[in-house]
């Protein structure tokens, strides 16, 4: 295994790598998703486990994109969630446990993307380069699925358009940034964050934050595109 890290350039090779681990514990899809990895273009595999506990084990190098499934043996969900990423990785859930409330508790605990178990090979691979860059990738069906369950969204106020700001501090909220974290990405300060957060939850009725996550996946900000970790402007 080399040293670099994910989006650093080799310089033998002169291509950039990213590298990927996988924490599953079907042996056939974990089977299927490593020989996936093992081909593709740019990706480095590293471990491939069944569970939170083995995956310490290997002591996977920090700043990795780790794709976890949520049903596991041992430490499981959110809470494999959370555990991952204080490691200092970048956690893609890829689950078969893809309703609403799955998805927003993943992505509460710092999950940067969630995939149902049916995605192809194509948006695995996006999800996973969208995840490493900084971006923040949520599969169409998981996005339809919280979408179809979003019956219980309050009356917003005359005012709905969100600022180009707002809408950056919305997408960096469904990334499962902190306030901290947000103000840093942004170079502004926190208690400016918190304002923008504020005019957020005036403008869109929503106050807890699972529930400003399913509102940026209905605005469409929390996808393919990904979320920019510098984005430009103040």
């Amino acid at each position: 295994m080399t040293d670099e890290r994910p989006g650093e350039t080799t310089p033998e090779a002169g291509t950039t790598r990213i590298r990927v681990a996988v924490i599953e514990d079907h042996p056939l899809y974990r089977r299927s998703v490593e020989r996936v990895l093992a081909e593709a273009e740019g990706i480095e595999l590293g471990a491939v486990v069944d569970s939170v506990a083995r995956f310490h084990v290997y002591r996977q190098p920090p700043g990795s994109v780790v794709l976890l499934d949520l049903g596991l043996p041992g430490v499981a969900g959110a809470a494999a969630v959370l555990e991952v990423c204080e490691l200092g990785h970048h956690v893609l859930v890829v689950s078969a446990q893809a309703e609403s409330e799955q998805v927003l508790g993943a992505i509460a605990a710092g999950a940067k993307g969630f995939l149902s178990k049916d995605v192809d090979v194509d948006e695995l691979l996006i999800a996973i380069r969208t995840v490493a860059e900084g971006g923040a990738y949520v599969s169409a069906v998981v996005a339809g699925m919280i979408i179809k369950d979003n019956t219980d969204r309050p009356v917003a106020g005359p005012d709905t358009e969100l600022s180009p700001r707002e809408e950056q501090v919305l997408r960096l909220v469904a990334a499962g940034e902190r306030d901290i974290d947000i103000a840093m990405i942004l170079d502004i300060g926190v208690r400016t964050v918190r304002g923008y957060l504020d005019r957020v939850r005036d403008k869109t009725g929503y106050r807890r934050r699972p529930d400003l996550v399913k509102e940026a996946i209905r605005r469409g900000l929390v996808g393919p595109s990904g979320t920019p970790r510098r984005p430009g402007g103040r």
